[in-house]
């Protein structure tokens, strides 16, 4: 549904529709939904050297044992992954960029015969989570994952695995530009190196957005922004408490095939190279490389995987991911500035389909959905007792 566009916004050159403040994964999914449903939508990208997750993401359209202990959560990521084959082919209609998404299943690998006890448990409690939901995944033993994957030579520990029919895989810099591009193609503007110092309510309706000395006036603002959605969201009634988690990855040299499917922490990409990841610390902001971490992903990896432990290693980086008090996504418009919406969460590769898809709309609608409810960042306002 387009908006009926208020005269005074019309009148000032700089005005559109909507805006997004941030142009990652999240940012542009929902930019590039809306824009999709005729919205004039303007994008404001951060600097080159903002704390970007994008810049380490690997890749997953995961679904299997997301949101445990979270029903929502874990419905919201089966309701996306659902979503996601459609989701692709329009992208890569509109943008022309093949994203290389691939839905074939995903594998978590299981080292001891404890481990793989543990994971069978703990996937059957995540499925209690849902009643009535149909199982997503299976436990392989050894011959089984062997059975799958023939060609594979797996190292001694390996007890199995456990197998998710939803889950799948993408390039995320390839889906990251076919979202931008698709925006633009539908009309929307992307504003790169324009850091957003500024989101002031008008006394009349919709809010003024500062980018220096510019001032972009829209009826819509989107706060995307990731870790930088700190500082932005208070300014329109959206507080909400984040996190850093830095996250450190590393990539192979390009092989020949040895890995059919994705794995949690280890991916084959199209080109050949392997990624291997990820860590889960918190440090703060500190966007440092250890070479502990990398010694103990390529330790596991090569448990696993022992012809990686030949793989020549190409790049060794770390980003910083963002974190919720609970670890769920926030989906909220504010209370007390109407028409400003946040949207923060550390699986944007995973729910860019829902992005992109139900909850553009529900911007556009200036409605969130009842489902959706349960995200609001309300729930973080506990009182504490004494």
């Amino acid at each position: 549904m387009k908006p009926v566009s208020d005269p005074e916004y019309r009148r000032d050159a700089q005005s559109s529709d909507a805006i997004v403040v941030g142009a990652g994964v999240v940012g542009s999914a929902i930019a590039y939904g809306l824009a999709r449903q005729g919205w004039r939508v303007l994008v404001l990208d951060g600097a080159d050297g903002d704390l970007r997750a994008a810049k380490a993401n690997f890749g997953l359209v995961w679904v299997q044992g997301k949101g445990f202990g979270q029903p929502a959560y874990q419905q919201l990521s089966r309701r996306s992954a659902a979503l996601w084959a459609t989701f692709a082919q329009e992208l890569t209609a509109d943008s022309g960029i093949e994203i290389d998404y691939r839905a074939n299943g995903g594998i978590h690998f299981c080292v001891g015969q404890t481990q793989w006890e543990q994971r069978a448990e703990k996937l059957a409690r995540w499925h209690e989570q849902l009643p009535g939901q149909a199982s997503c995944t299976e436990m392989l033993d050894r011959a089984q994952l062997q059975r799958l994957f023939p060609k594979a030579q797996f190292g001694p520990e390996v007890s199995g695995a456990s197998y998710g029919r939803m889950d799948g895989h993408v390039n995320p810099l390839r889906l990251l530009a076919a979202l931008q591009r698709g925006l633009q193609v539908h009309g929307g503007t992307l504003r790169t190196n324009s850091p957003v110092s500024r989101i002031a309510p008008l006394a009349g309706g919709g809010f003024s957005v500062h980018v220096g000395a510019q001032r972009f006036e829209t009826p819509r603002v989107v706060v995307a922004a990731g870790l930088g959605s700190s500082a932005l969201g208070p300014m329109v009634g959206l507080d909400v408490p984040l996190r850093p988690q830095r996250g450190q990855l590393l990539v192979t040299e390009r092989l020949a095939p040895i890995l059919p499917l994705p794995a949690s922490g280890l991916r084959q990409t199209a080109e050949g190279t392997v990624m291997i990841g990820v860590t889960q610390e918190n440090v703060g902001y500190d966007l440092s490389t250890t070479t502990t971490a990398a010694a103990r992903m390529s330790r596991q990896a090569g448990r696993i995987l022992p012809a990686l432990r030949q793989a020549q290693l190409v790049r060794h980086w770390s980003c910083l991911r963002v974190m919720t008090p609970d670890g769920c996504p926030v989906y909220a418009e504010s209370a007390h500035y109407p028409g400003a919406w946040v949207a923060l969460c550390h699986s944007g590769i995973t729910l860019a389909a829902f992005h992109a898809g139900p909850l553009a709309a529900a911007v556009a609608q200036a409605r969130i959905p009842d489902e959706l409810q349960i995200f609001h960042h309300g729930r973080f306002n506990v009182p504490q007792t004494a």
